[in-house]
């Protein structure tokens, strides 16, 4: 089956899944797939730091970096995963206005995910980070592939 993953959200499935987002310019697309239990999921935040709403985070987690990672983990492993298999990479996070952009989202959203990451000992496997594009993702759940385009 194929899922539409919005800005703001995540989507979790199983072997048979497709799970495509569209539009990663600043926001965050995470794919974190385990191989043996052939689930996984992909994760398309927007912002880094859930503190800049806590209300909006309590409601739907996935708009941020710092709570929408832990739950797509939680939610793999909720089907069978395991954190210590799972296979993680990312894209996303661009400066679509180039070096000049105030905010620096696209950094900060990146920043925010190496240090979840290095906390619970994950590793990228890959990464297609940065630049000025958008990204498109296509994450194949019955193999783990992942097919970016900008």
């Amino acid at each position: 089956m194929r899922h539409i993953v919005l800005v703001g959200n995540m989507k979790v499935g199983k072997k048979g899944d497709v799970i495509v987002t569209y539009a990663l310019g600043t926001s965050l697309g995470l794919m974190a797939y385990d191989p043996v239990s052939q689930v996984g999921g992909l994760l398309h935040a927007m912002l880094p730091l859930s503190r800049s709403d806590p209300q909006k985070a309590e409601t739907n987690p996935c708009i941020f970096v710092d709570t929408g990672v832990p739950k797509l983990f939680k939610e793999i492993c909720d089907m069978g995963g395991q954190k210590s298999r799972l296979v993680v990479r990312a894209a996303g996070c661009s400066r679509p206005l180039g070096e000049n952009e105030m905010f620096k989202i696209g950094e900060r959203n990146y920043s925010v995910l190496k240090k979840i990451l290095w906390k619970n000992s994950i590793l990228l496997e890959s990464e297609d980070i940065g630049g000025t594009a958008n990204r498109t993702v296509h994450f194949d759940l019955s193999t783990g592939e992942v097919a970016i385009t900008s």
